[in-house]
């Protein structure tokens, strides 16, 4: 078993290996195609091969090609309608003779909609009928029968990630667009999220003025359960002086033991790092990291507007 699942892996890897220097002009003709499509590109295939067009669908649209997969026996009963002259239809089957696919390539052939066609067989029907063919095929299956799709099928996969991958460097997709269209998921949340999303703000702000005691800083610290305050001026709330941390607290605690007269001005620290509102927050993240401390203030325009703790990351999924 352990030789076999070797073997498969082998021939899998030989077959993608040997895509590679088959692409040529119609490789690069079916991007441009792909490129210059004005409305959506429609992935079809039946069996494995249909499996293998609905991830291939999924992975254009989540890279900035809008695509979507159109199973092509339900094609024959009215989801043909779907298709549009402005489309481009890619369409797969190894064999190159699918019935299901020469029911329906013709009609999209005169519909005017351009016909991509990624076979095992150059000299199969559905190849002959394509306006561009992209030549999929493999010498061997991993199947020892040579019988189910096993190579066909990931050489095939290998070739649409390709042209997609293709496309997204020539649309000059980038990691926010990534983002944009993954919302849910790590990505997503670490380059959509703002500082702004995350921070407290408006009474959640643990803040006290500078005339304050220790005392009253300590009970501010307390009511907000953020592990710190800020210390803004006496005239104005918004205007930020210091920060007053709970680790400042005990080194203050290993010099001190009378802490009854202290003001908050004299043991803050001053001019302490900020972040604005419309930072992204894992930049909140990093620079807690970098400077190994879990709170910061948000100050836009010398304006006090929030407060982040470590934990309202993690909350958000942005740790």
């Amino acid at each position: 078993m352990l030789a076999r699942g070797r073997r498969v892996l082998e021939l899998e890897a030989a077959g993608i290996a040997a895509l590679a220097p088959r692409l040529g002009d119609d490789f690069a003709r079916a991007c441009q195609t792909l490129l210059q499509c004005r409305g959506r590109v429609i992935v079809s295939g039946i069996g494995k091969s249909g499996h293998v067009a609905r991830k291939i669908a999924a992975t254009f649209a989540s890279t900035g090609t809008p695509a979507f997969f159109v199973h092509p026996a339900e094609a024959s009963h009215g989801d043909l309608g779907m298709v549009t002259r402005d489309d481009v239809f890619l369409a797969l089957s190894n064999s190159g003779n699918t019935e299901e696919l020469m029911a329906i390539v013709p009609l999209i052939k005169r519909m005017g909609a351009a016909l991509i066609l990624m076979t095992g067989n150059v000299e199969s029907p559905l190849a002959q009928l394509a306006d561009i063919h992209l030549d999929a095929r493999v010498e061997h299956e991993a199947c020892p029968l040579n019988l189910a799709p096993t190579t066909s099928t990931t050489a095939a996969l290998a070739l649409g990630d390709a042209l997609a991958v293709a496309l997204l460097e020539a649309r000059g997709f980038s990691e926010t667009d990534f983002a944009r269209s993954h919302p849910g998921g790590m990505l997503g949340r670490r380059l959509l999220t703002r500082v702004s999303d995350v921070m407290r703000a408006g009474p959640a702000i643990p803040r006290v003025t500078e005339n304050a005691s220790l005392t009253e800083a300590l009970l501010e610290i307390t009511r907000k359960r953020m592990g710190m305050t800020l210390v803004v001026t006496a005239t104005n709330p918004d205007q930020l002086l210091g920060i007053f941390t709970d680790g400042d607290l005990r080194r203050l605690l290993e010099r001190l033991t009378d802490l009854g007269s202290i003001q908050i001005d004299s043991v803050m620290t001053r001019a302490p790092r900020t972040l604005r509102s419309d930072a992204l927050a894992v930049e909140a993240l990093r620079c807690m990291d970098e400077r190994q401390i879990t709170q910061l203030a948000v100050v836009d325009d010398h304006r006090v507007v929030g407060a982040l703790h470590l934990h309202d990351l993690l909350a958000a999924k942005i740790a």
